[in-house]
């Protein structure tokens, strides 16, 4: 299991999302470059988290001053991986390399490669970054389909 080591700062996040939500957190990663917080909730605890018509996360950016987002945690590393991408639809998932250096190369139905990237390569800097803190997994990649005139898929580095 990683061990996930919690800033003062986060810590304090975390205790006014639980306040302002009733949803219980288990990580918070200050996102500046987008202007967010993303949480990692426990599992079970999404529809709290979002409230009736997003109400209680609507509260909780308002009071946090930025934008906030919600990763439900799953023990398994593919479910995890999979939430980090909602509401993307991941299709497969490969796992490469040794335990300490692995990398998942995910794919996606087509057209939900937009949203699992996200502007600016917002949603698969979440996947990465969560993914590292949560599971220990050095990379993710989203699987670059084959155009025209190449044999095989190749991952997209993003």
């Amino acid at each position: 299991m990683v061990e996930v080591v919690l800033t003062e700062d986060c810590m304090r996040l975390i205790s006014q999302f639980e306040s302002l939500t009733g949803a219980g957190s288990r990580d918070c990663v200050v996102d500046d470059r987008n202007a967010r917080l993303i949480f990692v909730i426990n599992p079970g605890d999404m529809g709290l988290a979002i409230g009736k018509k997003g109400a209680s996360i609507k509260k909780a950016s308002e009071v946090m001053g930025k934008k906030v987002e919600v990763v439900e945690y799953n023990s398994n590393v593919e479910q995890f991986i999979k939430n980090c991408f909602l509401p993307a639809q991941v299709t497969s998932i490969l796992f490469e390399g040794e335990p300490e250096e692995q990398t998942v190369t995910v794919e996606v139905r087509d057209e939900d490669r937009g949203i699992a990237i996200g502007k600016d390569g917002k949603n698969i800097f979440k996947a990465k970054k969560l993914a590292l803190r949560q599971h220990n997994i050095a990379d993710v990649q989203i699987l670059q389909k084959p155009m025209d005139g190449q044999a095989e898929d190749e991952p997209g580095q993003i």
